[in-house]
């Protein structure tokens, strides 16, 4: 008998094989790092080889460490890395071009001339798509790989090219080029996606000039996508469910019910709240987006997007040498004073929600003669709180307020930003025991897929608490902190 489900998480910097059982417990996992690649400023690409072999390597391994067959696993599911773009040949599957990451800026120019040259387009497509026009989503990098390879949009245009985020492209290597399918959280992402008809949209496929042959079907997160080829484990998996990373979180933090809210903290920070059957439009540039889509009723979110989290802990350590691991930074913050007058905006792609601000550019700003290492960390730990506060207040302005707020990731750990984050957004952060929601996430929807679950309440019955951080600072010192903070912002934005 078929024993546990197995999440596969392609994530921006590595990919992840995890086992999980059906009581939600993680029994192993198996990680691989790969290599970006930045050909120029504000570009980000992978190795498009990199994503599918790292994700079979690991999945591999992690088979034979654990001595299992293809018959051992109920279902796979596949969580990814959002808006990075794939298009690859249909007959060969050989990828045109590398992927092009969600962070990548390279369409700036080109999204800021569609905007100047239709004042009204912006908001046409927040009414369809929940997002706004950012080179973020998917819809200007596609545009950006028809017009720049060679052959390119000839062969779009003759049904010869596919597109897909990460989840499709690997769905589609994982069945040996049988299914070009993807899920409707992945495809709200792309800008192309009409996310109160359910469906990809005309109007929009010829605003950008892009075939409508390219695209993959849409299912439900929790659907069966079909098996993958037995030469990759020796024998058919069935593949069960697919999510966005973030969606993928939310559903492994069980926020199931409207006004419950999750926050991850990994490369960058996402701050998502479940909005039941309602699609909110947001008044302060935050996206209305899919939390996951079941038996065909969708469910939406608010979010806010953070480019820079975990990935600014990464530039303090590989980028500045200030520290040679992550988790020193919780104790360098702790021996300063939390208002050390030094601030770290990290807008290195730009900003994120609610500016949106893709040409401000990050700087360190209050230094003294006395600034040393510990207040530069510990401003760079704290530009993920005041981040957070940012969305906090831009969902407060849209009148939703987080029932309660529950965080993941691998920067969760520190217990000086959990406390710091807590005394930013003036209320309880509720840290799960099972860190890696993400994955918990995709494996609860295989689950749900397979009948191991006969419903969200029984996966809602599975969370635990590991902690809770409640406020301990008084509003004035919290208002002046964030204050400096804004001041801070003003001085780096370019719109």
């Amino acid at each position: 008998m078929s024993r546990y489900l197995l999440a596969v998480d392609q994530g921006t910097t590595s990919s992840r094989a995890v086992l999980v059982d059906a009581k939600g417990r993680i029994m192993d996992m198996v990680q691989r790092d790969f290599t970006q690649h930045y050909p120029k400023p504000s570009w980000v690409e992978h190795d498009p080889r990199d994503l599918w072999h790292t994700v079979l390597d690991c999945c591999r391994q992690l088979l034979q460490e654990n001595q299992l067959k293809a018959t051992d696993i109920i279902g796979l599911g596949i969580t990814n890395q959002r808006e990075t773009t794939l298009i690859w040949d249909k007959h060969t599957g050989e990828p045109i071009y590398p992927a092009i990451v969600w962070q990548d800026r390279r369409t700036a120019e080109y999204c800021q001339r569609m905007a100047e040259s239709d004042p009204k387009l912006e908001e046409r497509l927040q009414k369809k798509t929940g997002l706004l026009l950012d080179p973020y989503f998917c819809a200007s990098k596609i545009r950006w790989l028809l017009d720049n390879v060679p052959d390119a949009k000839q062969k779009a245009e003759q049904g010869q090219l596919l597109f897909g985020t990460v989840d499709c492209f690997l769905l589609w290597k994982l069945t040996d080029g049988k299914v070009h399918t993807t899920d409707a959280t992945n495809a709200s992402r792309t800008l192309l996606f009409d996310i109160h008809q359910q469906q990809w949209d005309p109007e929009l496929l010829k605003l950008f000039g892009i075939p409508a042959s390219l695209l993959p079907q849409v299912e439900d997160s929790a659907h069966h996508y079909g098996e993958t080829d037995p030469q990759w484990f020796g024998g058919a998996i069935s593949i069960l469910a697919m999510a966005g990373d973030q969606q993928a979180a939310l559903v492994g933090q069980c926020c199931f019910e409207s006004g419950m809210a999750k926050s991850t903290y990994g490369t960058g920070c996402f701050l998502m709240l479940n909005t039941g059957a309602e699609a909110l439009h947001s008044q302060n540039r935050l996206l209305t987006t899919l939390a996951y889509r079941l038996n065909g009723k969708p469910t939406y979110a608010l979010e806010g997007s953070i480019f820079m989290a975990g990935a600014t802990i990464q530039w303090l350590r590989d980028g500045l040498h200030l520290i040679e691991q992550a988790g020193e930074s919780e104790q360098l913050a702790r021996e300063v004073d939390i208002n050390h007058g030094v601030l770290l905006v990290p807008a290195f792609t730009g900003l994120g929600a609610p500016y949106w601000d893709p040409d401000a550019r990050g700087a360190i700003l209050g230094l003294t003669r006395d600034t040393g290492i510990k207040e530069i960390v510990s401003a760079g730990l704290q530009s993920v709180c005041y981040q957070t506060k940012d969305l906090q207040k831009a969902m407060e302005a849209d009148g939703v307020r987080p029932v309660s707020l529950k965080v993941d990731g691998g920067m969760v750990k520190n217990d000086w930003l959990m406390q710091f984050l807590a005394d930013m957004l003036g209320g309880e952060v509720q840290r799960s025991k099972i860190n890696e929601t993400t994955v918990l996430g995709v494996a609860y929807l295989a689950g749900l897929q397979a009948g191991i679950y006969e419903s969200l309440d029984d996966i809602a019955a599975l969370w635990q608490q590991d902690k809770a951080f409640t406020p301990s600072m008084d509003k004035s010192k919290r208002d002046f902190l964030y204050s400096q903070w804004q001041q801070g912002v003003k001085r780096i934005q370019t719109r």
